[in-house]
């Protein structure tokens, strides 16, 4: 989830960005840009100067999980280069089809929390509620690439089921909006969920986990600001980025546009072999999120999905890496090293000073 390329031209310093692409155009200009994503492994290739016979996996990994890459993100990778560490991200390889001890279709226990439809309930004073399953970019990595969102579709019913069991339980302070990418859904239908979250009285923050920002800047248009960070409930955006080169323009004036919006920005990041997982990449990474308003959340150690034993990190390397965070940057600049383990009551830190 093969498109002819376009040109894209931004608007001079200072100018607000159009939320159309196009004169007379009613779709928003972040669904056009999606629209135009690249779905086709091939493509993928050949925008950036590969051979795919020297890519092997390419059309096997994507049966197994589908292509989908945008082209404001294609743009930030290098060409002819097999390794680039944002290429990597999401090109299938030949090890997805390979089977792994212990790397299972729902390594994090998602479907035995699940409380109502698409409303998963893990931990203390929080729930988590999967919006959609549509992204706008396909990690390889990706810890639900195997989930049955179509059976557990939290907005089938217009929500009904999950909002009556957060409205029941008064212990639930927060709802965590997933996917998916909540961000993949209109902003009528967003700005309408959040305003029933709001009209619970005992809900007190909103937090969105969204890659949009960073691969898709086009989503963060004026009608996004005009009910983001708005309403009584705080606002958290929690953004997912893995290299520091993912923060680069265009990307970095989306991200600016939300800071001046005064929205809580995290970024919680994956360890990932052959992508960040050196201390010169991940201090930078933590670094230039800072200089766009971003403070540091958590660093996950692989959740262990079925056809992503190729980017695990071990342990003792994660630990090693983590103590040279702490030995070059400030400690609001070191994020949390975590795991998540099945029926714990939190994400389980894998670090003893923390």
């Amino acid at each position: 989830m093969p498109t002819k390329p376009i040109m894209i031209t931004r608007p001079p310093r200072g100018t607000q960005p159009s939320d159309r692409t196009h004169t007379g155009d009613t779709t928003p200009a972040w669904q056009q840009a999606l629209a135009r994503a690249i779905r086709d492994p091939d493509t993928l290739a050949r925008e950036l100067e590969l051979d795919p016979a020297h890519l092997p996996g390419l059309h096997a990994g994507h049966t197994l999980f589908r292509v989908r890459v945008p082209r404001s993100y294609l743009a930030r990778m290098r060409k002819a280069d097999p390794q680039d560490p944002l290429l990597l991200q999401v090109l299938p390889q030949q090890q997805e089809s390979e089977e792994h001890p212990g790397f299972v279709a729902d390594p994090v226990g998602d479907h035995d929390a699940l409380a109502a439809p698409g409303l998963v309930h893990k931990y203390h004073g929080r729930v988590l509620l999967l919006t959609t399953g549509a992204c706008a970019v396909h990690c390889r990595y990706c810890f639900r690439r195997e989930f049955p969102y179509a059976e557990h579709n939290a907005s089938q019913e217009d929500w009904a089921p999950a909002l009556a069991y957060i409205h029941a339980d008064s212990s639930i302070r927060e709802v965590i909006l997933s996917g998916g990418d909540p961000l993949s859904l209109s902003d009528p239908r967003l700005a309408d969920l959040v305003r029933r979250l709001e009209a619970i009285p005992h809900l007190e923050r909103l937090r969105i986990h969204t890659r949009l920002p960073v691969v898709l800047p086009e989503r963060v248009d004026n009608q996004l600001l005009n009910w983001l960070g708005k309403g009584r409930l705080h606002h958290v955006l929690v953004l997912h980025a893995n290299h520091p080169r993912e923060f680069a323009d265009p990307a970095a004036a989306a991200l600016a546009r939300l800071r001046a919006r005064g929205i809580t920005l995290l970024n919680q990041a994956v360890l990932l072999a052959g992508i960040n997982d050196d201390p010169d990449t991940l201090c930078e990474l933590q670094e230039d999120g800072f200089r766009h308003g971003i403070l540091p959340y958590y660093l996950h150690l692989l959740d262990r999905t079925r056809g992503t034993a190729h980017f695990e990190v071990t342990e003792q390397r994660a630990l090693e890496l983590h103590q040279a965070l702490h030995a070059r940057l400030p400690g609001y600049l070191v994020p949390r090293l975590v795991r998540e383990v099945p029926g714990e009551p939190g994400k389980t830190p894998r670090w003893a000073g923390l």
